[in-house]
């Protein structure tokens, strides 16, 4: 089928059916929020109205052509594979990543109901609406219209609405689980579109993630004698101050970071401080700092693990030469037998990525952005999404795009425009269509 047939017969965005839909989504984000223990979400209720969408054209109820696979590894958190078949075996593209889960909001903090889809002009407003309902609802439609319309492609379109996005703490139960059961395999026969990032551009490096905590532990005393304590808050900065010093001489910016467009090198810092408590006339014994690596791909996280633990052995070992704060400062005392001392550990890291310029699926979403948007700037950002790492390491030409607002990701009085939700879909409608040439 022609291209250009295929964008008539897909057309634009139905932008009342979408609304109706996403009005039914927000409304179930409240029970979809993802932080547990506490809030463990029931991403089947998201799924109950994308079916409601879809099966009057599946196989399923006997109006075909759309087949659909609703995949369970945990009672109430379900996925959803919706398969439209081209004619050419092995030829494929797929949109994946559109999550069924939401982070938290507490309605309390907000100027409007989280729970509820309110529109104010072009604001869709809610929490999902860019983070990822609104995708959800997006690719809903377009693989809706797909059932409707029935083009005769050589491309298979499938989409994968995945569950346990924003939550690490749970696995086996959303991409991670189809991909260890083989139920994505085919997808790594063409593109695969990840929907789940934002600002309607192409999305082509992420940042790994190291989180570190540093126990520093010195001597208790009183603060009018301070020579006879060792201050853990003073040793803490001094030490941060060596290791980061260290860390930017070792991973300095990348030449690719410019190539890919990353607003940021690689970083480290700390964004958490705990000390025991006491007045404020006793220098404690302990305290912990706590924060995180964020590296571009183009380092190796076990790399960096590794030094990073070398510079506190180091540290350690030479304590008496780290700098320290004024005439009684110090961080060993001899006569006691007493020593500061650093202790280093990790959370569970993850390597970050960079997606494939030369694949014929990046230049394929470049040429649909600025066909939908009117221009084209792919851009890189050192926040995380570990599941695309997972998916390229084994193997699938991963590509990332969104069309919610990176303004409002994962923060208070979320929304996303219908505008650029309707952009997106043309962007899609328009990769579908080029690879059919």
């Amino acid at each position: 089928m022609a291209s250009q047939q295929v964008k008539e017969s897909l057309g634009t965005l139905n932008k009342d059916s979408f609304v109706a839909l996403l009005t039914n989504l927000i409304g179930e984000s409240k029970f979809v929020q993802n932080n547990p223990p506490d809030l463990i979400p029931e991403e089947d209720r998201v799924v109950k109205h994308v079916l409601d969408v879809l099966l009057p054209y599946s196989t399923t109820n006997g109006g075909g052509p759309l087949l659909i696979n609703h995949v369970t590894y945990f009672p109430g958190r379900g996925n959803l594979i919706v398969e439209y078949p081209g004619t050419e075996p092995g030829k494929i593209l797929s949109f994946v990543g559109m999550h069924m889960d939401v982070v938290t909001a507490n309605p309390n903090d907000w100027e409007f109901d989280p729970f509820t889809l309110s529109i104010d002009g072009e604001k869709l407003r809610g929490r999902g609406t860019t983070d990822c309902l609104g995708h959800v609802a997006l690719v809903t439609e377009l693989m809706r219209r797909l059932g409707e319309t029935k083009p005769k492609l050589k491309s298979t379109v499938v989409a994968v609405f995945i569950a346990n996005e924003e939550n690490s703490a749970i696995t086996g139960v959303g991409v991670d689980a189809l991909v260890k059961d083989g139920l994505l395999d085919k997808l790594k026969g063409g593109p695969l579109y990840w929907i789940d990032t934002a600002d309607k551009q192409p999305c082509i490096g992420t940042g790994g993630i190291i989180p570190w905590k540093l126990h520093v532990t010195g001597k208790l005393f009183h603060s009018g004698l301070p020579h006879k304590a060792i201050n853990p808050l003073e040793l803490t900065m001094e030490a941060l101050k060596e290791i980061q010093t260290r860390f930017y001489r070792d991973f300095p910016p990348h030449p690719e970071e410019q190539v890919y467009g990353f607003a940021t090198p690689s970083t480290m810092k700390p964004t958490q401080w705990n000390y025991p408590g006491g007045g404020i006339n006793q220098i404690p014994f302990e305290c912990t700092v706590s924060g995180d690596v964020r590296l571009t791909p183009f380092y190796n996280v076990k790399d960096v693990t590794e030094k990073l633990q070398e510079y506190v052995d180091d540290i350690n070992k030479n304590i008496e030469k780290l700098d320290t704060r004024g005439p009684v400062s110090k961080y060993a005392l001899h006569d006691e037998n007493i020593r500061g001392s650093l202790t280093l550990t990790f959370d569970e890291a993850n390597a970050g990525v960079a997606c494939n310029l030369d694949s014929r699926g990046f230049h394929v979403l470049c040429k649909a952005t600025e066909e939908a948007v009117g221009h084209v700037k792919p851009y890189s950002i050192t926040g995380s999404l570990p599941l695309i790492r997972e998916l390229q390491d084994e193997g699938f030409d991963v590509q990332t795009a969104g069309y919610g607002l990176m303004a409002t990701y994962h923060a208070k009085n979320e929304y996303c425009l219908l505008s650029d939700m309707g952009q997106g879909y043309q962007v899609f409608v328009s990769i579908i269509s080029q690879l059919e040439d």
